[in-house]
């Protein structure tokens, strides 16, 4: 029961310091160069990493299919 508690404490306390420590100047130059980090490990192993956007659309395909024909309806109905 005791570790129960201690986990969803602990778990509380460090979303709270990182969303504090994202507004910082060096929690700003922090989350910078983990970025740059990330990327360049992409382009070095040729990694592919997914969109939320590419999530979803696999996700749920038949809404992007939706989505896609009120896109192309939307396009067509700008040129009248």
């Amino acid at each position: 029961m005791w570790f129960l508690i201690r986990a969803i404490v602990g778990g509380l306390l460090g979303s709270a310091t990182s969303k504090w420590f994202r507004k910082t100047r060096l929690g700003v130059k922090f989350y910078n160069k983990v970025d740059s980090l990330y990327k360049w490990v992409v382009k070095k192993y040729d990694l592919q990493i997914l969109t939320k956007e590419e999530k979803l659309i696999r996700r749920f395909p038949n809404l992007s299919a939706r989505i896609l024909k009120l896109e192309a309806r939307i396009r067509k109905l700008e040129k009248k």
